[in-house]
């Protein structure tokens, strides 16, 4: 099956309905009223990626997707509904099998926690899960400029809160030079932190920080690993598990490589319950989230948006979705009618099927199917009786999430937290500092106390120094290796460099700075 060049979704008007491999990178949505078998399709499609190579995320809302990761078995609840299914279809070659998975959990108690820093996810993002107004998030900007200015490291919610005050306390000097800088609005940012901890989002933030790169992995067979993140307690934040998917999706635009249309994704993102990325969205925000989608496809990623109604998603983003399974929905109020005339518009028509009432009379299992062909037209929508999964519907037990847990390549990997000095220890210390100055000043005079060097060393004296230390290193041991008859390759100056090079880009925390800091050096060294 790893070769093939599509994905068979189920059976429709007669014919195969398939989802073209080299086309899955157009994104996609299912849509379906509870109970209309949208997780069923959802865990179909999943595993089809990933007997085709094609590493996965989905979030587990319910904590009914674990079981992707088991084998299903005639035992368990359904199976006999989806055996006949596969008889139905003509599955001859149906059996039940499990798939490569790895469990994450922003919390750290279902899989393996993800972590990402306060620089890494920006004021953008953050001003929108604390619900700042515009003044407010020009003051979270300004916060952001400085600690990047003064060389101040963001990696948790206590360097926020410390930077917070620092600022507050220098509210006057900032202002002359950044523009207004309220305690009022500080003081409501701050608030807001002290309620995202309470909700647990503190865990989010820290290191080690995600790799990206993680999550797209296949296992030793070439299948692409399925990422399960647990999202039920994750959804009691619903503004949270928002922001970080938008997140996650920012990071995936950024880091990877421009690939055009390749013959499969790279990685393939279902979005759960995607409302809830566009509730109470500003415009400005949605037209970032449009953006994002409709480029990420040139990264190879393919994203699925999960929705009870397809008009939760605003036009500019289901415009690009070019591959829909839409599952029954229910004509109770006018809203469900005019979403049923929408999702009937956005298909391709067929002449010898009712869209809109095919819509209401689906039963469970069924769906209308268009996907994008070869040549990028849209497929002729067909009422479709979906295929059924071959792993366990449902969710898995706590023995058996810990097995999944120890064979995970990243065990041990994010388990544990690191907290290197940051902006609250660098800003504790200067002020420790000061407070030590002051005193030696009374005791000594100002005189004296300016001859001696300042006690807390910026990032530039601490990354040369850092240098000088590895140069002499790496000195001493060309002149040891030449003593013992050795060639080596080593070049102290380069190596001095280099360390000064590393140490600022750690000690400026962030991708643009490392690569900033090192063209510069790189310029320097010409």
């Amino acid at each position: 099956m790893g070769g093939a060049t599509e994905i068979f979704l189920g059976l429709g008007g007669g014919e195969r309905q398939s989802l073209n491999l080299s086309r899955a990178n157009r994104h996609g949505m299912i849509a379906g009223a509870t109970g209309t078998g949208k997780t069923v399709t959802l865990q179909g499609l999943a595993e089809s990626f990933s007997a085709n190579g094609v590493p996965v995320f989905v979030a587990d809302v319910k904590g009914d997707l674990a079981g992707i990761s088991m084998s299903g078995s005639p035992k368990f609840k359904h199976a006999d509904k989806l055996e006949e299914r596969a008889r139905e279809l003509g599955m001859d070659d149906y059996a039940y099998s499990d798939n490569p998975a790895i469990f994450w959990d922003l919390y750290g108690k279902q899989g393996h926690p993800i972590r990402t820093t306060i620089s890494e996810m920006g004021p953008l993002l953050l001003a929108r899960l604390m619900d700042l107004n515009d003044t407010q998030e020009g003051v979270l900007n300004i916060v952001f400029r400085y600690a990047d200015e003064q060389g101040l490291l963001l990696l948790n919610l206590d360097d926020l809160q410390s930077m917070l005050a620092h600022t507050a306390d220098n509210a006057k000097e900032l202002s002359a030079k950044y523009g207004n800088v309220s305690r009022a609005s500080i003081g409501a940012i701050q608030r807001q932190l002290l309620s995202l901890d309470s909700q647990g989002a503190g865990q989010f933030f820290g290191e080690p920080a995600l790799e990206i790169d993680d999550f797209i992995q296949c296992d030793d067979q070439g299948r692409g690993y399925i990422n399960v993140l647990a999202a039920d307690q994750l959804m009691r934040s619903p503004k949270l598990y928002a922001t970080f998917l938008l997140w996650l999706l920012a990071e995936l635009f950024e880091s990877l490589p421009e690939v055009g249309d390749p013959e499969k994704p790279k990685l393939v993102f279902f979005f759960d319950e995607a409302h809830l990325l566009f509730d109470d969205a500003p415009k400005a925000l949605e037209d970032k989230i449009e953006q994002v989608v409709r480029l990420i496809r040139s990264k190879g990623v393919g994203v699925y948006f999960v929705t009870q109604n397809p008009i939760d998603i605003p036009e500019e983003v289901a415009g690009q979705l070019g591959n829909r399974v839409q599952h029954a929905l229910r004509a109770f109020t006018p809203k469900d009618k005019r979403a049923i005339k929408a999702a009937a518009d956005t298909f391709r028509i067929n002449p010898e099927l009712d869209v809109e009432e095919a819509i209401t009379e689906l039963r469970t299992g069924e769906a209308l199917v268009s996907t994008l062909l070869e040549d990028g037209a849209p497929s002729i929508v067909q009422r479709t009786l979906i295929k059924p999964p071959r792993s366990r519907l449902g969710s898995v037990t706590v023995k058996e999430r810990a097995i999944i847990g120890s064979i995970s390549p990243f065990d041990g990997k994010y388990d544990e937290e690191i907290d290197r000095k940051s902006a609250e220890e660098m800003l504790l210390q200067k002020a420790t500092d000061a407070a030590a100055t002051a005193k030696e000043v009374e005791e000594k005079g100002e005189e004296e106390v300016r001859k001696r060097p300042r006690k807390t060393k910026s990032i530039w004296e601490k990354a040369f120094s850092r240098g000088a230390k590895v140069a002499a290193g790496s000195a001493a041991a060309m002149a040891a290796s030449a003593m013992l008859g050795k060639k080596s390759r080593a070049n102290p100056m380069q190596s001095g460099v280099t360390s000064v090079v590393g140490s600022i880009a750690t000690d400026l925390a962030g991708p643009v700075a490392g690569r900033f800091v090192r063209n510069l050096i790189g310029g320097l060294m010409r």
